[in-house]
């Protein structure tokens, strides 16, 4: 579990703006830099993390919107849930630390729906179904 309360603003030249997201069971934590340099997610490249053309197109889809391709890198702490949970999370997380950075860039944002927290979990499963959340005792014939 990531300790979100002690991610403070570092007041050395590397300065950085956090955030943090959450989808599912994920979470995303955040520290965005200015200027050029990789971007990692639990200290491995997120285009290995993440691999695929889709994730690349997720994962800097609120640096477009903004318009500040290629002005910051990041640092993504991930942890708990499956891989589409992650992305989800840390698409929110920065889309939350570019906010934080400049708060003009909230309308685009919030217009591709990129700030809105999507909260569905799954559902917990209830006692006498067999194990699922939804399935019910079979009804008897006669």
């Amino acid at each position: 579990m990531i300790n979100i309360h002690t991610m403070t603003k570092s007041t050395t030249k590397n300065s950085y703006i956090y955030s943090y997201g959450r989808r599912k069971s994920a979470i995303a934590a955040v520290k965005l830099f200015k200027g050029k340099g990789d971007s990692t997610v639990n200290g491995v490249k997120v285009e290995d993390y993440f691999p695929g053309n889709n994730s690349f197109i997720a994962y800097t889809e609120p640096f477009a919107t903004a318009n500040v391709v290629g002005k910051f890198y990041f640092q993504a702490k991930l942890s708990g849930g499956g891989k589409t949970g992650q992305l989800k999370a840390l698409v929110l997380a920065i889309s939350r630390t570019l906010f934080k950075e400049n708060p003009e860039v909230g309308a685009p944002l919030k217009a591709k729906k990129l700030l809105s927290v999507d909260s569905r979990v799954r559902q917990r499963r209830m006692v006498g179904t067999g194990g699922k959340a939804r399935r019910q005792k079979q009804s008897p014939k006669r």
